[in-house]
């Protein structure tokens, strides 16, 4: 798995690095890119809610078009980590996330070369689930599985933040749309009984993050 992110990350930074130097010039698109430390959790009921800190893997890549210096708008394409630490017991903990391929769009208000605001939607693609279950604070299951029919496999999201001078942002995230697959079933391999483990669990998630726009205009932001 490690493997196989490593060669996506390699190509989508080779693949902007291109595009960046495509659209350096004044009043022409162009590109931002950089992390996000993701804080979240979920609505999620009869269960206590953990915070979850994701600093990685959180890759932000953002084509702009500014139509005057106060107003524009944006897309992009972003790779996430998203997820929620929830106990099923007082001795049981589970953690489990998703990573979401995404695809923003969204407006801009302020001054676009300092301090603005923005807002949008986003559509996300959830392409690979972990899950992990600790029992006593120790792990006691690990899986993760690509394409896994546990969860929703296209999510929606809105957003809205602040960008600060120098490219730091903050910003507030929720997804409408459901993160488990409550139709989802599995058959016991001894007994072939048949179980919905997400049947009665409704979880949205939602975050709070601060991100930095490390490349703009094809040119380090420092």
């Amino acid at each position: 798995m490690r493997k196989v992110l490593l060669v996506i990350v390699l190509c989508l930074v080779a693949s902007l690095s291109f595009a960046q130097k495509q659209v350096q010039k004044s009043g022409e698109p162009y590109w931002t890119s950089g992390g996000e430390w993701i804080f979240s959790g979920a609505t999620v009921a009869d269960a206590n809610n953990v915070l979850r800190w994701a600093p990685v893997f959180n890759f932000q890549n953002f084509l702009h078009f500014d139509q005057s210096e106060s107003f524009g708008w944006f897309t992009g394409m972003n790779f996430r980590n998203v997820g929620f630490i929830f106990d099923e017991s007082p001795s049981t903990r589970k953690k489990v996330r998703t990573y979401n391929l995404g695809i923003p769009i969204g407006v801009k208000l302020g001054n676009l070369d300092g301090q603005f605001i923005f807002a949008g939607y986003e559509l996300e693609m959830a392409f690979n689930y972990r899950e992990r279950t600790f029992v006593d604070e120790r792990r006691v299951d690990r899986f993760n599985v690509w394409f896994s029919d546990r969860v929703n496999l296209w999510q929606s999201s809105f957003f809205a933040g602040i960008n600060l001078p120098g490219g730091t942002n903050l910003k507030i995230k929720y997804y409408p749309t459901e993160f488990f697959n409550r139709s989802f079933s599995t058959t016991d391999p001894v007994t072939g009984a048949i179980s919905r483990p997400y049947e009665n669990f409704q979880a949205n998630v939602f975050y709070v993050s601060l991100s930095f726009d490390v490349m703009k205009r094809g040119k380090f932001n420092f």
